[in-house]
């Protein structure tokens, strides 16, 4: 009795066991034929231009926010609470393509602050490409390879 119990557990470990060699088998044939993938993705691009019409956005998205209330000199619109704040600054995001900081966050108290940093231009290059790519005078060299 104990044998035939000891052959039944044998017979269903071997079918556990043999059928997970089986699928990963197959599963590291389809990892071989399938096109290898890139160890680390290419760095996201941080260049921002800001758009001409960047004043009139701000100001659509203020207004539609505030509601009619909007007085004359919309830039000085506090943004005190919260949820104002974070939807404002949300669909500028996703518009623009250009999210501000958490470090920078608290300092977007008025509407004013928030066109003052999407007025910011980003550069996306280092020195070193600027340097690259400057026209330098001639008793200059710079080894890029060392």
């Amino acid at each position: 009795m104990v044998g035939a119990l000891l052959r039944r557990v044998a017979a269903v470990r071997g079918a556990l066991w043999g059928g997970r060699r089986n699928q990963e088998a197959e599963v590291e044939t389809e990892v071989k034929n399938a096109e290898p993938a890139l160890a680390c993705p290419p760095p996201r691009s941080r260049r921002y231009v800001p758009p001409k019409n960047l004043s009139h956005l701000l100001k659509a998205h203020v207004q539609a926010l505030v509601g009619p209330a909007l007085a004359a000199d919309w830039q000085q619109t506090p943004l005190r609470e919260l949820g104002l704040r974070y939807h404002l600054l949300a669909q500028l995001a996703a518009e623009l393509g250009h999210t501000v900081p958490n470090s920078q966050l608290h300092q977007m108290r008025t509407a004013q602050d928030v066109l003052d940093f999407y007025s910011t231009p980003v550069k996306d290059a280092s020195k070193f490409d600027e340097l690259c790519a400057a026209k330098l005078p001639p008793n200059l060299k710079i080894t890029w390879e060392y």
